[in-house]
């Protein structure tokens, strides 16, 4: 028997909690779910405007043109102009090699030059000459002819003998046999120098070309910058003894830069050329927004190129997701106020709302061509050698 009263008797249930604890946990309770389809909402919403109409990846580096310099002649190393990090000029020197033997080739190519022009300058007087001894035959042969006559007519007359006739009539057949080889003459000397001037004769232009060959083997001692753009990879030294060919340095653009993106197969489809993207490069961080556009898209997988494809033809075959390279195509001035590197990462977002273009590149589409102006005045300058050794010899 229980003789404490008032006390709680085994077994009752704990009164539920009333007043203002109760609504404040009903409260939150609604709250949470507010927020909770709240988010949801804006969410599908989110996706529903803008969501559906992106791809993203951040499988995205910074590619451009690595422009290799190389030597055109083999030569041994005298100078290095130009180091990595540096800044060079298309056309500036970035290596110079030994031109002792490529001058004196040179200079034996300028005197065969000279000495081609005056004998040919001798062969256009050889036919003057010859021109002027068929005259000299021509007018024997009339004098015979006329003389022939005469004593024809004496001899029948009986002033003089038959014999003077013979002589006269000898005489006559010889005046014309030197015409004949006069003639021959003249025509050999003229076949010659037919139809040409001294520049434009085969021999001087036959001697011209050894010349402009000397001239550019000499002009190529200096090793020029294809492009503008930064020093990278330099592996020439002092004193090497390079042969055409082979890599000195690189030269890398970086004013004309790409980004090879890397996008899963499944993230294709609504992808096209012509789209708008978003860039933001790790190095800038959110501050710099870099806008591009899609150029075109590879004509294979990563893999499909690699030097060593995988063999999927075998038992034990487990399905990868593979990417393919798309090309992005950046704002230049962008890249001049901001600028990258090579091999740089980036996180690459697609607006795939405009899906009206093509997603592979057709006949017709713009193609992207390089092209250097360094090279195109070495036969320029050499013409003007070789027209001045031809002017001081003629």
């Amino acid at each position: 028997m229980n003789t404490e009263t008032g006390s709680p008797q085994a077994g009752t249930a704990p009164v539920a909690a009333t007043g203002p604890q109760a609504s404040r946990s009903r409260l939150g309770q609604i709250l949470g779910v507010t927020v909770v389809v709240i988010v949801v909402i804006g969410v599908g919403l989110w996706w529903l405007v803008a969501g559906q109409y992106r791809e993203t990846t951040e499988d995205a580096y910074v590619d451009g043109n690595v422009v290799a310099v190389t030597a055109q002649v083999p030569g041994v190393v005298t100078a290095i102009d130009a180091d990595n990090t540096d800044y060079v000029k298309a056309g500036s020197s970035l290596v110079k090699l030994d031109d002792t033997d490529a001058r004196l080739a040179l200079a034996r190519a300028e005197a065969q030059l000279a000495r081609t022009v005056r004998q040919v300058r001798a062969q256009y007087a050889n036919v003057g000459q010859t021109r002027a001894n068929l005259q000299l035959r021509e007018v024997e042969l009339s004098r015979a002819k006329a003389d022939l006559a005469r004593r024809r007519e004496l001899v029948s007359i009986g002033a003089i003998s038959g014999e003077e006739v013979k002589h006269a009539e000898e005489a006559v057949r010889a005046a014309s046999a030197a015409l004949g080889m006069a003639t021959q003459q003249l025509a050999g000397s003229s076949a010659l120098i037919d139809r040409t001037s001294i520049a434009t004769n085969p021999e001087v232009l036959a001697a011209s070309s050894q010349v402009r060959d000397a001239w550019i083997a000499v002009y190529r001692t200096n090793v020029p910058a294809p492009v503008s753009g930064m020093v990278t990879k330099r592996n020439v030294q002092l004193g090497q003894k390079i042969n055409p060919g082979i890599s000195l340095m690189s030269v890398v653009p970086l004013n004309h830069l790409w980004v090879e993106a890397n996008f899963k197969e499944s993230q294709l489809r609504h992808i096209r050329i012509g789209q708008k993207v978003n860039l933001v490069a790790d190095v800038y961080g959110d501050d710099v927004v870099y806008h591009g556009t899609v150029a075109g898209q590879e004509a294979g997988t990563g893999s499909a190129f690699s030097l060593l494809p995988a063999q999927n033809a075998t038992g034990n075959w487990i399905k990868v997701v593979q990417r393919v390279p798309i090309r992005i195509a950046l704002d230049p001035r962008q890249v001049a106020k901001h600028p990258l590197q090579l091999g740089l990462s980036m996180k690459v977002t697609v607006s795939t709302r405009q899906r009206g273009g093509s997603r592979l590149v057709t006949p017709g589409s713009q193609e992207h061509g390089y092209r250097t102006d360094v090279f195109a005045h070495e036969l320029a300058s050499a013409d003007a050698v070789v027209d001045k050794i031809i002017a001081a010899n003629r």
